[in-house]
């Protein structure tokens, strides 16, 4: 029998946390090379928390996936057949294929990887996606200062890992937060953080508070976030006057049906938030990637060049076989993964 093709497709949006259910793998034939494009094979598929948007039909800043549509992200694959000039068969790509082994496109927003570089599944991790998303957070908006402190959320990350490592690049002093406490010796052991704070022995935002007050003696200049909830009401109070906090998630509260900065089950925090965020002068910003890609070549050059030389260490957290993408996101939105969460698809 001649090789198919398989694909991940939203079999119902979950209501809370996502459910087995509610993805189904479907077979069919390969597609042909659509004039003037690639086909591709796809070797490595990345997850990401921003994927559980994708599954709703809440206003966002790009389209949910249809019911019955391809999970969408980031991949990297092999050009298998081309009819664009711009592509050869033996090219490695990175490009938004999806949850799928084969991938029929049209070129557009496709690009080459030089496997001399990098592993070339760092295209979909630190030298990606979430690699951009970590040096335009912190340095444009965080704007990092020599002996500033740095607090990173999801630390240990494919997006907290690089902050905190460019925070300590920048001179700052880095204190993450990790869920557990081996994220929490690899984020200082490996990683060079400063401190780390298990958030599971963190009751609540009061407890969280006291943890970080502890390992941040002069304030918090620059919150970098990614997760809300208890870890959010523990930084609020400790900001420093001319404070940033670049926003960049919000892990805590994908799978509610709507956004409560307790996480849902805690105080209403906003009067405390909207009070600092006055008092204190702090600069907030929300930033979506794709805003900033005009910033990918100088990242790859100064990340790779920081990899080369060993001040950047990764992880990754990787499941093989495609079939095994639902239970992989699902593990990684309860903080199952470590590092970047990666699917080994061939």
């Amino acid at each position: 029998m001649a090789e198919q093709m398989k694909r991940i497709v939203l079999a119902a949006r979950p209501q809370g946390e996502p459910k087995l259910t509610d993805f189904r793998l479907e077979t069919s034939d390969i597609p042909d090379v659509p004039a003037g494009g690639i086909l591709v094979k796809v070797l490595w598929q990345s997850l990401d928390p921003y994927m559980r948007g994708r599954m709703d039909e809440s206003k966002s800043y790009a389209a949910a996936v249809p019911i019955g549509g391809t999970m969408e992200g980031g991949c990297v694959g092999e050009v298998v057949a081309s009819d664009n000039p711009k592509f050869a068969p033996g090219d490695v790509v990175e490009g938004r294929f999806g949850w799928c082994t084969h991938a029929a496109v049209d070129g557009a927003g496709i690009r080459k990887i030089d496997p001399s570089i990098a592993p070339i599944q760092t295209a979909i991790g630190v030298l990606g996606m979430p690699g951009i998303t970590a040096y335009v957070g912190l340095l444009d908006h965080g704007r990092p200062k020599d002996g500033e402190t740095l607090v990173v959320a999801a630390a240990t990350g494919a997006v907290g890992s690089l902050v905190g490592q460019l925070g300590k690049i920048k001179g700052m002093r880095v204190v993450g937060v990790a869920g557990g406490p081996e994220k929490c010796a690899f984020a200082v052991d490996e990683l060079g953080f400063d401190a780390c704070i298990d958030h599971y022995a963190a009751a609540d935002g009061d407890a969280m508070r006291e943890a970080l007050a502890a390992e941040c003696p002069d304030g918090i200049d620059v919150y970098f976030e990614n997760v809300a909830g208890k870890t959010l009401q523990g930084v609020i109070p400790l900001m420093n006057v001319w404070g940033r906090i670049p926003v960049c998630g919000m892990i805590s509260q994908y799978n509610m049906s709507g956004f409560g900065m307790a996480g849902g089950d805690g105080p209403d925090m906003l009067p405390k938030l909207w009070r600092t965020i006055l008092v204190q002068r702090l600069s907030v910003r929300g930033f979506i990637i794709t805003d900033h890609y005009d910033r990918f070549p100088a990242f790859l050059d100064e990340v790779s060049g920081y990899i080369r030389d060993g001040r950047v260490k990764y992880r990754e957290s990787i499941t093989e076989g495609i079939e095994n993408a639902p239970q992989a996101f699902i593990d990684m939105l309860k903080g199952g993964n470590f590092g970047k969460t990666l699917i080994k698809t061939a």
